[in-house]
């Protein structure tokens, strides 16, 4: 028999693996190419005329980064979580409503128009890409809606049409546009971490971290609605008030992930499932605790593209695919037998 989660277990599961999570970002940091030493990069800090190489390396790039793969990582996953809870179906990831593919328009749009202003310090792609996936999220969403109150399924139905329709506009975009053009959009499609300069970084880290204490704020309710909308709705739950918070945090943090970073796959389906079936299926614990072990698991991902093929680098989305498939699987069969969602 399992034993409740307690405020006190909460906690120090959260604490040992932001433990874990500070010790692997402080191991990546001297992961590369260039060997970097954090005694000369700090030293003399601020009384320095010269230029300081280790210093360089160390805070204007791969610091940026690896702070950027934690933020699209617990993105990812905690909007991961939500889309696994509302629609019922763990084969659910924060793709499956068309955000990839709206986000790829966007982004194919930017490219081929050939756009070069900038909007808060963001390239016209980025942009174009963060309005693309969360317009084609809430078309899906209001699609949805129309079909009653069978909307889960039509939510689903929706999100393949519409990305099927998308995916298709791409195509015709990509065999019309020039070759370097082509080159970016794929590239961008692929995932890839960027550095990003600290004030995008921050606006960023500031407005997921405050979907995913939201989100935890519903956890009971969605808890609730793991059981279905009529014994959610037993238990006192606003069952459409529920779905729409949740399912607009989970499409606004997709979104900012996806403008930073292009599409990572993998990561949103992965590590929800890893978190439940080691701790098990209580939202509260599976939100704060996936947002770290997503973090963790990008910024291992992309040290390994950094370093894999070094000088060149690999996008990272390949990396989680290629991780993330056996991880899942071991996992799968080594616990599946401890979660009743599985049974």
């Amino acid at each position: 028999m399992k034993q409740l989660l307690t405020p006190k277990k909460l906690i120090i599961r959260i604490g040992l693996a932001l433990a874990v999570l500070g010790a692997v970002m402080f191991a990546c940091c001297g992961i590369g190419t260039e060997k970097v030493s954090l005694k000369a990069a700090f030293s003399g800090i601020g009384a320095q005329t010269t230029a300081n190489p280790d210093y360089e390396i160390l805070v204007r790039l791969r610091l940026p980064r690896i702070i950027l793969a934690c933020l699209v990582g617990a993105a990812l996953a905690c909007s991961g979580v939500v889309f696994q809870a509302l629609l019922r179906n763990p084969l659910a990831d924060p793709y499956i409503l068309g955000i990839s593919s709206g986000a790829g328009l966007g982004a194919i749009i930017a490219v081929v128009s050939g756009l070069s202003w900038t909007l808060w310090g963001r390239s016209p792609l980025a942009v174009f890409a963060f309005a693309g996936a969360l317009g084609t999220v809430w078309l899906v969403w209001f699609i949805g809606r129309l079909t009653g109150k069978f909307h889960v399924t039509g939510l689903l139905l929706a999100g393949v049409v519409v990305n099927a329709f998308f995916s298709a506009v791409i195509m015709f975009l990509t065999s019309i546009a020039q070759a370097d053009q082509v080159h970016a959009t794929i590239f961008w499609l692929m995932g890839n971490m960027t550095e990003e300069d600290f004030l995008t970084l921050w606006v960023g880290a500031g407005c997921v971290i405050a979907g995913i204490v939201a989100l935890f704020y519903i956890s009971p309710q969605l808890n609730a609605l793991s059981f279905g909308a009529d014994d959610a709705r037993s238990m006192g739950v606003n069952v459409v008030r529920t779905r729409t918070i949740a399912f607009g945090i989970a499409a606004a943090i997709t979104a900012i992930a996806v403008s930073l970073s292009g599409l990572i796959g993998f990561v949103g389906l992965v590590v929800p499932h890893g978190v439940r079936l080691v701790f098990g299926p209580d939202h509260r614990q599976l939100f704060p605790l996936s947002a770290i072990v997503g973090a963790i698991f990008l910024v291992v991902a992309d040290t390994l593209a950094r370093v894999i093929i070094a000088p060149a680098q690999l996008p990272v989305g390949v990396v989680t695919a290629i991780v993330g498939g056996p991880f899942f699987l071991i996992l799968l069969v080594k616990y599946s037998r401890k979660v009743g969602w599985l049974k």
